[in-house]
């Protein structure tokens, strides 16, 4: 009889712990927040920073590039000419100042005894003057036409993939007309609106989990990315059509920026995500 009633006091504290732990685990999931948005990747317009006619195009659309990566040149002929003009010119002038500096070091001496006119050690001073000058300028322009002529070959600026390309060879372009567009690889963010009831809940750097509509082959589950929450909009607006929630879309939301941590290639500008957000996980 007694070991009945042992027996039914542990199915019963058995009960009383699965029920609890039930609940806990129930009020934990209940308490995640699921919002949905689309993922955001920044764009860079790319275009030389002088213009001629493009010579090579190195990359096309959907072409990884890293960073420094060369991507395009225009046509450099006049721009070497114009260098090497100015490398001539800056050593003639350093010539000339020389020359003049050792003629004034010579002569000056003699204008403290009158030897030579006031007229004389004026001129032999403002020619020193003026060819110290020129030579200067002769300096800057020789830097000038250098930067130039680097300015002919147009380099990826970070990690990204080209998403447009505007020109071909031949082409004549303006300095700063537009010959690839390229999406960055970082940051990449996803735009998404949160109820107002809910922003109690949320804090920057708090951790965010995101799912693409892909499933992994391997997990058989949908794929997974770890992000944080790095903008919260100061106003609340209307949500856009374009966005899903699960109540009316004339509600009023807040924006907010959920910021991945690790990105890969399978990322794409637009692409919808859903996000789900553990008031009760740590960041």
């Amino acid at each position: 009889m007694k070991k009945n009633i042992l027996i039914i006091l542990i199915i019963i504290t058995s009960f009383i712990i699965l029920t609890t732990f039930a609940l806990i685990i129930f009020r934990k999931k209940s308490n995640i927040i699921e919002t949905f948005g689309n993922i955001e990747i920044r764009q860079v317009d790319l275009s030389f920073q002088v213009s001629g006619v493009i010579d090579k195009l190195y990359k096309e659309e959907g072409d990884y590039v890293k960073k420094g990566d060369l991507i395009a040149t225009i046509d450099n002929r006049d721009y070497i000419a114009n260098y090497k003009k100015a490398i001539y010119l800056e050593k003639s002038s350093l010539a000339q100042a020389k020359d003049d500096l050792s003629k004034f070091e010579r002569n000056y001496p003699l204008c403290s005894d009158d030897t030579i006119s006031k007229e004389e050690c004026t001129a032999l001073l403002n020619k020193k003057d003026y060819s110290k000058a020129k030579y200067k300028e002769n300096v800057a322009n020789r830097i000038y036409q250098k930067n130039q002529l680097d300015y002919t070959k147009l380099y990826a600026p970070q990690d990204g993939i080209i998403t447009t390309r505007a020109q071909e060879k031949g082409a004549f372009v303006n300095a700063s007309q537009i010959v690839f567009v390229m999406s960055l690889n970082n940051p990449v963010w996803v735009r998404t609106y949160i109820k107002e009831t809910d922003l109690g809940n949320i804090k920057y750097g708090q951790k965010a989990h995101v799912y693409t509509d892909t499933t992994d082959p391997k997990t058989k589950k949908k794929k997974e990315y770890t992000g944080y929450i790095g903008y919260i909009s100061p106003v609340a607006e209307f949500t856009p059509k374009t966005v899903q929630t699960e109540d009316l879309r004339v509600d009023l939301m807040y924006r907010i920026r959920v910021y991945i941590y690790e990105t890969d290639k399978f990322l794409r500008q637009g692409m919808p995500v859903t996000i789900k957000i553990n008031p009760n996980e740590a960041s």
